[in-house]
């Protein structure tokens, strides 16, 4: 079965996000919730998913179960981006109205991902 091409587009970008945690890691550091243990663990722990399930969502066997994770990984770190639009020390210079954007971006991405469940 031939998946469409925007699905292998979406692989594609969380392959390269998940990549850009190992480097630059300092990113993706800086916007993890200070309350949540091990932020370089779960740093590597994200991209290792973004790469993983990037990878999967391109094929027609996993797709699905990777398209359910990707979702799962989209809630997971929410509070990332929460705390980015709070945090002046977490905003990487973005202006706030940005950072507010990327909080129903993450619902887009959702919807994104569920297509292909």
């Amino acid at each position: 079965m031939t998946l469409p091409w925007h699905q292998y587009l979406m692989g594609v970008i969380y392959i390269l996000a998940g990549l850009n945690h190992f480097r630059q890691p300092r990113l993706y550091l800086k916007i993890i919730p200070r309350y949540l243990p091990n932020p370089n663990l779960l740093n590597k722990l994200s991209g290792l998913a973004e790469i993983s399930l990037g990878t999967l969502v391109c094929f027609s066997l996993t797709s699905n179960y990777a398209a359910w994770g990707i979702i799962v990984l989209l809630i997971a770190v929410f509070p990332a981006n929460i705390y980015m639009f709070q945090n002046e020390k977490a905003a990487l210079g973005l202006p706030k109205w940005v950072r507010l954007l990327r909080l129903p971006l993450q619902l887009a991405l959702i919807y994104w991902a569920f297509i292909y469940t």
